[in-house]
């Protein structure tokens, strides 16, 4: 008996229909997977017959919960290929429908995190339900919010974007609307019904959206916002935190707390990442900077030890290295963001 394919992708009508099929992974996503997604909105980026191409996911756990940790740990651990590969073909997919010439639906009901955000973000529209959980996780293993973090975290109200980045903070679907990560708000018991509405009419997308727009309720964020917008537009993420020591809040107090536990390394990259990502004047060049911190922190310290703490041996007590902010230099952040030689650098697709 041959498994199942981990992505299915059909047309539908006249929708490009792509499911992401790894349910028991939470659909975490595999090098297989881009590469299948990629060659189906290739197929069907010039194809009249394809009006819409809708993303969505088989089972209940959620939409995508990121991307395969342990192959790109156990491959950073050696000479990294296999890790530098997964990085520069999803980040070809995130650019590809980033600039796709047809409507994008994603269906974010669940977990929406990493690699999901990166294939849900792009998308024109982003239907969130009352079991959206949203984050970008990344620092607390030692790793950095990829997939176009830089470009739209940055670009974020009152610093809620560097929030989301250093926090690792979990929002829902109210807050997703906030920020514009999420376009709409349907019960998930509705989704099926939404599907099969969209499916028969492609070109009536927007208004059966707002047929079953639902109320997320109100977004628990901005009861904090004016506080995050003050005390995270600091010029380093050593200032956040005098910030954050200085208002003395039971919300700031729980700020440092979190902060505390993630890698002084990758906040310090997550930092720059944003700032950069910020001024970058096109998509690709976000992404070609985020390929160099990629192809880089996968093979440091600290992402290895992240995976073991958080998700191999699961004590969530990592050891980094270095263990504070004053001890992470410059010139080591300096070195991840440093071009690649010419012939390994990242590039979008033709």
């Amino acid at each position: 008996m041959s498994e199942e394919p981990e992505v299915l992708c059909r047309i539908e009508g006249r929708v490009g229909r792509i499911t992401l099929n790894r349910p028991a992974a939470i659909h975490a996503l595999t090098t297989n997977m881009i590469a299948l997604m990629t060659e189906a909105l290739l197929a069907w980026r010039e194809d009249p017959a394809v009006e819409l191409v809708l993303i969505d996911h088989s089972g209940e756990r959620g939409f995508c919960a990121g991307g395969d940790i342990r192959m790109l740990a156990e491959s950073g651990a050696g000479d990294g290929r296999k890790a530098r590969e997964f990085f520069f073909t999803e980040y070809q997919l995130n650019h590809l429908l980033f600039h796709y010439p047809k409507p994008r639906v994603a269906i974010m009901d669940g977990i929406t995190m990493g690699g999901g955000v990166g294939l849900s973000r792009p998308c024109r529209y982003r239907v969130a339900t009352e079991r959206t959980t949203f984050a970008m996780p990344e620092t607390g293993i030692g790793l950095f919010p990829d997939v176009g973090g830089g470009w739209y975290l940055s670009r974020m109200p009152d610093h809620l974007g560097l929030w989301l980045a250093l926090t690792g903070a979990r929002i829902k679907a109210a807050d997703c609307e906030l920020l514009q990560l999420a376009t709409d708000f349907v019960e998930s018991a509705r989704i099926p019904d939404l599907k099969a509405a969209i499916l028969a009419e492609p070109d009536r997308t927007e208004a059966i959206l707002t047929e079953f727009e639902g109320d997320a309720g109100r977004p628990a964020i901005a009861q904090h916002q004016d506080e995050i917008g003050r005390l995270f537009a600091a010029d380093s993420v050593e200032a956040i935190v005098a910030n954050l020591e200085a208002a003395d809040s039971e919300w700031a107090m729980a700020q440092l707390a979190i902060l505390a536990t993630k890698s002084p390394q990758t906040m310090k990259v997550a930092f720059r990442q944003l700032r950069l990502g910020g001024q970058a004047k096109a998509f690709a060049e976000n992404m070609a900077m985020e390929y160099r911190i990629g192809a880089r922190v996968v093979q440091r310290h600290d992402f290895l030890e992240g995976v073991r703490a958080v998700i191999v041996e699961k004590d969530n007590a990592p050891r980094w290295d270095p263990p504070t902010l004053a001890g992470v230099d410059e010139a080591t952040v300096d070195s991840i963001f440093a071009p690649l030689p010419s012939d390994e650098e990242w590039s979008p697709l033709p």
